[in-house]
């Protein structure tokens, strides 16, 4: 059984291992939990009502299985160093090539997204144009990943600690509101007053996955940060079996119980319904203490925005995929100039942002949004094949095994692949699957150009290596 040659093997420079587990545990939980939770939860709760809760359990589930097949992977086929990796080992080069550069495209995205997000935050503090406030948060995050590996273990450690925190006492303060002052009826009327628990039908419940999984999406970052931990296989594990549930516990505890304490008629698309909730409870302050919890998540999207896109570029420059001049490393072990362009990149969005936010930047926006499902899809057709391929040769690999395999799997891809119909089949989703559509388009053309200019060297010189081509044995 075949497995790709290492790069680090041939020479190539070796990233650190600064980061903890504490630092990884944290990283995937922070990955999750940010203003796609507490603000952009309003969409789905005013378009699907009180089902909303059903939605982020689905998407959720989704997004476990996802996971749950990278920690088969990681464990069985280790020292891969970024989980679109993967797809190459499973499907060959152009899945890699594609893979890494629309993951990196999206986080690129999210990035400039948070900024600006950010800016329009602080601007309730700061006298500031949103361009100048945007540009400044990003220079500081970017200041943060050139330090080392380790500053920003330790900035996203805090940042995922105090989001964590906010969910755990907010649902806390919830189910003390509910169920400790007598408010149960209130809930229960909630729930089930105007039009029902389902007021849109049960297909609305399906129709809000493709955006709700965009927000539950991210869990993946821990799987690039575990590549330059201490003990990487044990990081993954360990993320793989417990942050997860964790994580999906949150989402749906959060959204139940505002769907208890507020009628989801008042929700208003855009305003966080936490600050409703809150308000509803009669927390003083409340606005202003969910803005700053939102700006610590907006901030550590930045964070880590820069830091998994920069780890990205490097993993594709080590594959020829990418210049190889990203691969320089500071004496921290930090790739300066793979984070420098993705901050370049971030602040080229951020300007199209302010000059042209219904133009060039919706597009941008739009072509990003079915990127996750195309990756997470690659990702279960690989493990598909690599589960196989491991099976046959040596199963004693398999520490860790995806549920019910076969048929999990085929499942998994089948409601990735049902979630894209459904974009297809929503007027209002349509746009970002098409625009998502010609990014991968646009990263596949680029895979054929580089190939062709590969072998034309190859050919050159005399050699001719093989495309797509991989060996998974020789790694324990």
């Amino acid at each position: 059984m075949s497995y790709p040659p290492s790069p680090e093997a041939g020479g190539t420079p070796k990233l650190g291992g600064a980061l903890r587990q504490r630092h990884v545990t944290m990283i995937s939980l922070g990955g999750i939990i940010g203003a796609g939770l507490f603000v952009g939860s309003s969409a789905t709760l005013g378009t699907v009502g009180p089902a909303a809760c059903v939605s982020y359990l689905v998407a959720g589930i989704v997004v476990l299985m996802v996971m749950r097949m990278l920690g088969e992977m990681a464990l069985s086929v280790p020292g891969v160093g970024s989980f679109t990796e993967y797809a190459r080992i499973g499907l060959g080069n152009w899945a890699g090539f594609t893979s890494g550069w629309l993951y990196g495209y999206f986080w690129v995205i999210v990035v400039a997204v948070e900024a600006v997000a950010g800016a329009a935050i602080l601007q309730r503090w700061i006298p500031a144009p949103v361009w100048v406030i945007g540009l400044v948060l990003l220079s500081l995050m970017t200041f943060i990943n050139l330090l080392s590996v380790k500053s920003y273990g330790e900035f996203e450690f805090w940042f995922a600690s105090i989001k964590v925190a906010a969910i755990i006492v907010f649902i806390a303060v919830g189910a003390s509101y509910l169920f400790g002052f007598g408010h149960t009826g209130s809930a229960i009327v909630n729930l089930t007053g105007n039009r029902g628990f389902m007021p849109f039908g049960a297909m609305s419940i399906f129709a809000a996955v493709p955006t709700v999984i965009f927000a539950v999406g991210g869990a993946e970052i821990a799987t690039i940060a575990a590549a330059e931990s201490d003990d990487p296989a044990k990081s993954v594990a360990a993320m793989t079996r417990s942050v997860i549930l964790r994580v999906m516990t949150f989402y749906v505890g959060s959204m139940f119980l505002i769907a208890c304490i507020v009628p989801w008629g008042s929700i208003v698309t855009g305003h966080s319904p936490f600050v409703a909730a809150l308000e509803t409870m009669r927390i003083p302050g409340a606005a202003d203490i969910m803005n700053a919890i939102v700006l610590v998540a907006v901030l550590s999207a930045l964070n880590s925005g820069l830091y998994v896109s920069s780890r990205i570029l490097f993993r594709l420059a080590e594959r020829g995929d990418a210049p190889k001049s990203l691969l320089k490393l500071t004496s921290n072990k930090v790739p300066r100039l793979a984070v420098l362009l993705s901050s370049v990149v971030g602040y080229m969005a951020i300007i199209a942002a302010i000059v042209s936010p219904q133009g060039v930047f919706l597009f941008l926006v739009n072509a990003s949004g079915a990127v996750m499902l195309f990756v997470y899809l690659a990702t279960a057709l690989a493990q598909i094949r690599i589960r196989r391929r491991i099976e046959a040769t040596a199963p004693e690999r398999l520490s860790l095994k995806m549920w019910l395999f076969p048929w999990l799997s085929y499942a998994v891809v089948a409601a990735i692949v049902g979630v894209l119909v459904a974009m297809g089949a929503d007027a209002s989703l349509r746009p970002q699957l098409m625009a998502s559509l010609a990014s991968l388009a646009v990263a596949s053309i680029a895979y054929l150009l580089a190939a062709k200019r590969q072998q034309g060297e190859a050919t050159a010189t005399g050699f001719r290596a093989p495309l797509g081509k991989h060996a998974l044995a020789g790694r324990k």
